[in-house]
């Protein structure tokens, strides 16, 4: 008999913010795709427990701007349904600002944006997690908002800027505040789309695509790594609760 394909479904907020470098690791684990623009799909009537996987992206939009975008909210509510469920799900920037909401923490802006090529530190914990991979490996940040941390989660990493930059329960959730899709597309997207604030942080176009030149290898190798650690741990899981 053949095994039923594994499906990832992907809530996307702008298609500058794309799945990236973590899709064809996920494809390499044996999972079929599914990406929705969460702005124009009627998430409320998405079946949440339905896929394998959902993974939910970056974008603009704060976590706690649900009256300005109200899909946000039908997200929260995916969100709280697969947690009750124990369902896999991995949030990256706004989608680990979203898990954190549906966990029942405070989202709120930050003090000032953290933007540029910088490493995030992980912690004793986060040292035998997935995001261990990215100990010393500089990787794209670029927001502003943060979050309390939510109760029944365990901090994977921090900066010097935000303490809260990757959390995990058990082996079926797990969110980081950094950017591990970040492909050269997606960076020169993002430096067309917003890099005129980047003076603001003394930065420069220029120097993020010499710093993408230097570090993008690197944090592309620990992409595949954090990721496919994570599906690996969940394909274990899996057949744990089959046995």
């Amino acid at each position: 008999m053949t095994a039923r394909p594994r499906t990832a479904l992907v809530l996307r907020h702008d298609s500058a913010i794309g799945l990236g470098n973590l899709g064809p690791t996920l494809e390499a684990h044996g999972y079929e795709i599914v990406t929705v623009d969460a702005p124009t799909t009627d998430i409320a009537a998405l079946d949440a427990l339905a896929p394998d996987l959902v993974v939910v992206l970056g974008g603009d939009e704060g976590a706690y701007e649900t009256d300005r975008y109200p899909y946000l909210a039908d997200e929260i509510e995916l969100l709280r349904e697969r947690i009750a469920a124990e369902a896999p799900v991995f949030g990256v920037c706004l989608g680990a600002q979203l898990l954190a909401s549906s966990l029942g923490a405070e989202v709120f802006a930050g003090p000032r944006k953290e933007v540029g090529w910088l490493t995030v530190e992980p912690t004793e914990v986060g040292a035998g997690s997935p995001v261990r991979h990215f100990a010393e490996v500089p990787t794209v940040q670029w927001h502003g908002d943060t979050f309390e941390l939510p109760a029944g989660v365990e901090r994977l990493a921090s900066s010097g800027a935000y303490e809260n930059q990757a959390f995990a329960r058990g082996d079926w959730l797990l969110a980081v505040q950094f950017h591990p899709e970040v492909t050269d597309e997606i960076h020169e997207d993002w430096l067309r789309e917003w890099g005129d604030e980047l003076p603001d942080y003394g930065l420069s176009r220029e120097q993020l695509r010499a710093e993408r030149a230097s570090f993008g290898p690197r944090a592309q190798a620990a992409s595949a790594a954090l990721l496919g650690e994570y599906l690996d741990g969940l394909a274990a899981r899996a057949e744990r609760a089959i046995a």
